[in-house]
């Protein structure tokens, strides 16, 4: 029997180690976890698509028509982060917000209007808004989510090293 080792398979153990990690803290949740989920998500969901102008609102205005991966990026987004917030009701110690802070900032800017970016607008101008940042803003929003899931992966494995799960 050949024992496989090498780079690849380290990956396979750490990938499923960290999935594993993944279902324990989603176990671990409880009603207090999933309530701050949803309420984490919802708040995501408001801070994220009303300044970027998915959501209609007398506040701001889309100059640009919203696209489908748009709302995608925009939900996937909320719920990692409501995912997140859901892992802090478990009063384990707190690491990583710079990550969620990082990858909340880059899903609004992935959604958002290229032309109603007003930091955007100044630095490339409205037709360099349009030309190369529009086009971005895909690569913008798989970065978040990266991000985000990165951080949520870290933060699972910091709550299942502060509280195991008993196994069966």
């Amino acid at each position: 029997m050949m024992i496989r080792s090498g780079p690849l398979e380290t990956y396979r153990l750490a990938l499923r180690t960290r999935a594993t990690e993944i279902g324990q803290v989603l176990r671990l949740f409880g009603p207090r976890g999933w309530f701050v989920a949803a309420l984490g998500t919802a708040g995501a969901l408001v801070l994220i698509g009303i300044p970027a102008a998915i959501v209609d609102s007398p506040f701001f205005i889309r100059m640009i028509p919203t696209r489908p991966q748009d709302y995608v990026i925009w939900v996937v987004s909320a719920v990692l982060v409501g995912l997140i917030a859901g892992t802090y009701a478990s009063r384990t110690p707190s690491t990583h917000e710079g990550k969620v802070f990082s990858g909340g900032m880059l899903s609004f800017l992935a959604v958002g209007c290229p032309i109603c970016n007003k930091l955007v607008v100044v630095l490339l101008g409205t037709s360099g808004a349009l030309t190369f940042f529009g086009p971005a803003q895909i690569y913008i929003g798989l970065a978040s989510l990266g991000l985000l899931a990165w951080t949520f992966s870290l933060r699972a494995g910091s709550v299942v090293a502060a509280c195991p799960v008993p196994s069966r």
